[in-house]
């Protein structure tokens, strides 16, 4: 039975907040964000139709108090919470106290969010279901002394890695036996923090290899289909900064395995609504399943552009009872998708956070861009939250036409007042390993771990200092013979 939702409560902040409520106005949805003090005059409190402040700057008075977020629900009369992603978004028990108190939870139920939620039950389970699983513990080494002698079984290096949420949080990469204890109270601590659950687990780690994985959506009615895949293996710090779809190494053969073994496995499971089967390929294109996120994934626009499918309003509609719109056999990928993730940090730096006020946000448009954003010009980044300001997607008729579609439009964003990977994303694009299509999940720490800025400033930003601070046209760098230009004496930009 199909249920009308007439307003829904984001239970999120940021670019993924404003990107959820386009789709609810589309859908004739009334919204209401949340927000906490910090966040006052945010983009999404400023483009829902209310908001209810939850709670001071600390994500844990705020935006994972769940007790908060249910009574700004039934304050503001929401029938349904879409959660995002990251914050409560993978919470079982966010999902039961919605349902309790008569909110539609968008997302897979409690009782799956659980068991694929919690790492370690998700790679025991799926394996019985035939998945290739990469080597690594399951739960039965409990001390110090089981947890070293399961490694050296499976032979250095090893990643230790949270059981319970995702992005590259809790995970640490170990490369002899000296490093695990350290490691594994390291990323215990990050886990803990993060996710509210601090158990971690170890694999096998992978030498070199590429980070592939199946958008699916499932409906209440038993119906489970994918959406190709994505290639995510351009990463830093184990989270990922670049996407594309579909995979530049990826034939019809292999689609089509991956995507069958993804939506089996979702069936076994009951899994509903939309969610990502995670999978590492090796070298010889072996993949070994990784993970599921029970949520929506921060890359899943490329998947949007390139099947013509709207996820989110598919995940309303699956909340609200609907059987899926599409049979497998409509999904007809078309072009070339590439996201860039652009964030609040400082790539020059090790990627570190960069907070700050965004004096200048210019961002990029025309034919095949799409711009997520949650941010605007003289908006203060806070430093209490996940620094990522928005996304760029470029669509091209294939991979090269999207990929230089992406690199103009990196080049006319400006963003100055704070650090931004801009520069970095162009030289990555750029470089022959991108555009051969072989980055794997090494290749950002292998070439590029000592990166600087060598670009010269954007043609956005020339364009920029010259007409505020000069008042004139921004001068060509064609040639050699050209007079020096006033922009050369202003010193280094942040961009």
């Amino acid at each position: 039975m199909t249920q009308t939702i007439d307003k829904i409560l984001i239970a999120n902040r940021g670019e993924i907040a404003v990107r959820i409520m386009r789709t609810c106005r589309e859908m004739g949805i009334g919204t209401v964000a949340v927000y906490s003090e910090v966040d006052r005059k945010a983009a999404h409190v400023m483009m829902a139709d209310e908001a209810v402040c939850i709670g001071p700057a600390e994500a844990a008075l705020s935006y994972l108090n769940m007790e908060a977020i249910i009574q700004a629900a039934r304050a503001t009369g929401c029938g349904a919470v879409h959660p995002g992603y990251g914050f409560l978004a993978e919470n079982a028990d966010f999902s039961e106290q919605c349902e309790a108190h008569g909110l539609i939870f968008i997302g897979p139920s409690a009782e799956v969010i659980r068991l694929l939620g919690d790492k370690i039950a998700a790679r025991k389970r799926l394996s019985e279901e035939g998945l290739p699983i990469i080597p690594g513990t399951l739960g039965g080494e409990n001390t110090l002394k089981e947890l070293e002698a399961a490694t050296l079984s499976m032979g250095y290096p090893v990643v230790v890695k949270a059981a319970a949420g995702g992005g590259g949080k809790g995970m640490r990469t170990v490369a002899r036996p000296a490093e695990l204890e350290a490691a594994l109270a390291s990323a215990a601590g990050e886990a803990k923090a993060a996710f509210g659950n601090g158990k971690v687990y170890i694999e096998k780690y992978l030498v070199a290899p590429r980070h592939i994985e199946v958008q699916i959506l499932a409906d209440t009615h038993g119906t489970v289909i994918h959406l190709i895949e994505r290639e995510c293996s351009a990463q830093r710090r184990h989270q990922k900064i670049v996407e594309e779809c579909p995979s530049p190494v990826v034939d019809k053969a292999m689609r089509e395995k991956m995507g069958a073994a993804a939506v089996k496995a979702a069936k076994a499971v009951g899994y509903t609504n939309a969610g990502t089967f995670e999978f590492l390929v090796d070298a010889e294109m072996n993949f070994y399943f990784l993970e599921v996120n029970t949520r929506l994934q921060v890359e899943h626009p490329v998947t949007e552009l390139v099947t013509g499918v709207d996820l989110v309003r598919e995940q309303i509609r699956i909340a609200a009872g609907a059987p899926l719109a599409l049979s497998q056999d409509e999904i007809i990928p078309r072009g070339h998708a590439v996201e860039c993730r652009i964030y609040a940090e400082d790539p020059a730096n090790g990627f570190m956070p960069s907070p700050g006020t965004l004096e200048t946000l210019v961002e990029p448009s025309g034919p095949g861009v799409r711009v997520d954003s949650g941010v605007y010009e003289g908006w203060t980044v806070p430093m209490e939250y996940d620094p990522i300001l928005s996304k760029i997607i470029t669509f091209g008729s294939d991979r090269k036409a999207a990929t230089q579609r992406m690199i103009q439009a990196l080049k006319q964003t400006v963003i100055t007042g704070i650090a931004s990977p801009v520069p970095f994303l162009i030289e990555l694009l750029e470089s022959e390993t991108f555009e051969k299509g072989e980055v794997t999940t090494d290749t950002i720490d292998q070439e590029l771990s000592d990166w600087k800025p060598t670009l010269p400033l954007t043609e956005a930003l020339l364009a920029y200092v010259a007409h505020d601070l000069f008042g004139q046209k921004a001068p060509s760098m064609a040639g050699p013979t050209e007079q020096p230009s006033p922009w050369t004496q202003l010193g280094a930009f942040r961009i």
